[in-house]
């Protein structure tokens, strides 16, 4: 009499779609969370349309000129007589570059009255923000 197997060998598989879901998973998670890191201390404004290399500088100093004619520096808001006082440390340790974002309506005096108090503080550099097309 012969006995049989109760149940018979199979080869082991390697499922490759669930692995192929969790990689994607891993893809986008890591994707939303790298924009989520990008350290921009300026305001949301209204910017001119042009072309501009991308910055390279690791702090920058930003100074946000809004179309009502208010003054920040990183989100900190000041006045143009305060501007240059307020400047003058934070541009010791950002190379002496600093990003201008100015929204489209602001009026163009005080955005350049603003500029020449920053250069007073030691502003060397102006970086210009646009937004591209």
């Amino acid at each position: 009499m012969k006995l049989r197997r109760s149940r018979e060998f199979r080869k082991g598989r390697i499922e490759i779609i669930p692995m192929i879901d969790v990689m994607f998973f891993l893809l986008a998670t890591f994707m939303l969370s790298s924009l989520s890191m990008q350290n921009l201390d300026s305001l949301q404004v209204n910017l001119p349309q042009g072309q501009a290399e991308k910055l390279s500088t690791k702090t920058p100093v930003t100074l946000t000129l809004t179309n009502d004619s208010q003054i920040f520096i990183n989100r900190t808001p000041v006045t143009l007589e305060t501007l240059a006082e307020t400047l003058k440390p934070l541009l010791q340790d950002s190379e002496h570059k600093l990003i201008v974002s100015a929204d489209n309506d602001a009026p163009q005096g005080i955005v350049v009255q603003a500029m020449l108090r920053a250069r007073t503080a030691g502003a060397q550099h102006f970086l210009i923000a646009v937004k591209h097309k």
